[in-house]
Order: structure tokens, then C-alpha cells, then sequence
């Protein structure tokens, strides 16, 4: 598979995803009434489900990983070039913009908005770096040993995460730095940002020093289901 049909992939995988995550969260708030638990749970349970389509339909072109710390991951293992990987985390930050305009046009929004949520101090960088370095060691646990339940098992994880965080687990820098632009429940102010992505970077760089080493290495493995090795 080309380059470029591999950017393509991811770009259009991450704005799909952030028109999810984002239109679900708009939709909830509309018709939970107020009941902010309700709503939590219809934009997990939608977030998680779209997840899953996303990979399995995206994973054999470009692998789906739609986050840069996924693609942060597979090149630190080697299973991925950096050549590679610095485009395809420009693609995954393009897209999920991409889909906040596509999210905002449904339900009638401007098509950017200054995010006001205030999300900021230790409590919730931590929750980021747990989320994280949990998606990242569930990625390469199951990819190593069981790679065709990968997907349905990040998908499991990421609803689970919007629970069990008290950040609701974002997890992905491109889907945080994008949820900049929506002034909706779902967003993050501008300033708020590299909090939550430098912790979401040393999640990565941690689960996968702690998770390669628990798996030991895998040259005869398969790759992940839905990570091809890129080079």
C-alpha cells in the first residue's frame, strides 16, 4: 500500500472519528435533559462503537491508528519507520480538525469555535497519562498474542476509560489538540492542551518501554491486526 493512500486512510479514519466523538457528545448533551451521567454514556458507548468500525474498516490500508501516540509507539518498537510515522501523525492531526468542522456543520454550529472548558491541574494530566499508557499497553498486548480481537479490545478499553478517568480519557493528541477548536462539552481550552498531551506523550513513551519488555520480543509474532509495519 502506497504512502499516500495510507495518509489518506488516516486522515479520513481521524476526522470520522472526531465527527463521533464530537457529534455523539452534542447529541447527548441535547437530549440527556441535563443528566450529565446520561449523556457521558451515550458519547462513550457511540465513541467505542464508531471506534471499532473505524479500525476494522481503515486497519488493512493503513493500520488505523488514528492517534498520534499509536504511531509514537509502533516506531519506537520498530515496527514502523520514522519516515512514516511524522506523516501519518500530521494526517491524524488534519483529519480530526477535519471532522470538528463536519461535527459542528450537523448540528448547525459555527464550523470553529474557541473551546472554554477549563481542563487543567495534576489530578486530570494524571488521569491522561493512566488512560494512555493503558491504551497503549492494551494495543500491544493484545497485537502481540491475539491480534484479531484487537480492535474490539481498544474499543472496549476506550469506553471503559470515559469512566474511569476523571479526564474521560482524550488519549489521543490530535483528537485533544482538535477539541480545542469546539466550544462544546467536549471542549478543551487552547491552553490547556499541552498538559494534556505531554502527558499523553510520556504515557506512550512509558507503556511501551514497560509493555515491550513484559511481552519480550516478537519477531516471529504477526503484526497487529490493525498496525501493519509501515517502512
Amino acid at each position: 500500500m502506497t504512502l499516500a493512500r495510507r495518509l489518506a486512510a488516516e486522515a479520513l479514519g481521524s476526522a470520522l472519528l472526531l465527527a463521533m466523538v464530537l457529534g455523539s457528545a452534542i447529541m447527548a448533551g441535547r437530549l440527556a435533559g441535563g443528566n450529565a451521567a446520561i449523556a457521558l454514556l451515550a458519547n462513550s458507548l457511540a465513541s467505542g462503537a464508531g471506534l471499532l468500525v473505524l479500525i476494522l474498516t481503515f486497519g488493512p490500508v493503513s493500520g488505523a491508528h488514528l492517534n498520534p501516540v499509536v504511531t509514537l509507539s509502533e516506531a519506537l518498537q520498530g515496527r514502523m519507520a520514522w519516515r512514516a510515522a511524522f506523516p501519518y501523525a500530521a494526517a491524524q492531526a488534519i483529519g480530526a480538525a477535519a471532522g470538528v468542522a463536519a461535527a459542528h456543520a450537523m448540528f448547525g454550529e459555527a464550523v470553529f469555535s474557541a473551546a472554554t472548558s477549563a481542563r487543567a491541574g495534576a489530578p486530570l494530566w494524571w488521569s491522561e497519562f493512566v488512560a494512555t499508557f493503558a491504551l497503549v499497553g492494551v494495543i500491544i498486548g493484545c497485537s502481540r498474542h491475539r491480534p484479531g480481537i484487537t480492535p474490539f479490545a481498544v474499543a472496549a478499553y476506550i469506553v471503559s476509560a470515559y469512566w474511569f478517568t476523571a479526564s474521560s480519557s482524550f488519549a489521543n493528541p490530535a483528537l485533544t489538540l482538535a477539541r480545542a477548536a469546539t466550544d462544546s462539552v467536549a471542549g478543551i481550552r487552547i491552553g490547556d492542551v499541552a498538559g494534556y498531551v505531554g502527558a499523553q506523550l510520556l504515557g506512550a513513551v512509558c507503556a511501551t518501554g514497560v509493555f515491550a519488555w513484559l511481552f519480550g520480543q516478537d519477531e516471529a509474532a504477526p503484526a497487529p491486526a490493525f498496525s501493519p509495519r509501515c517502512r
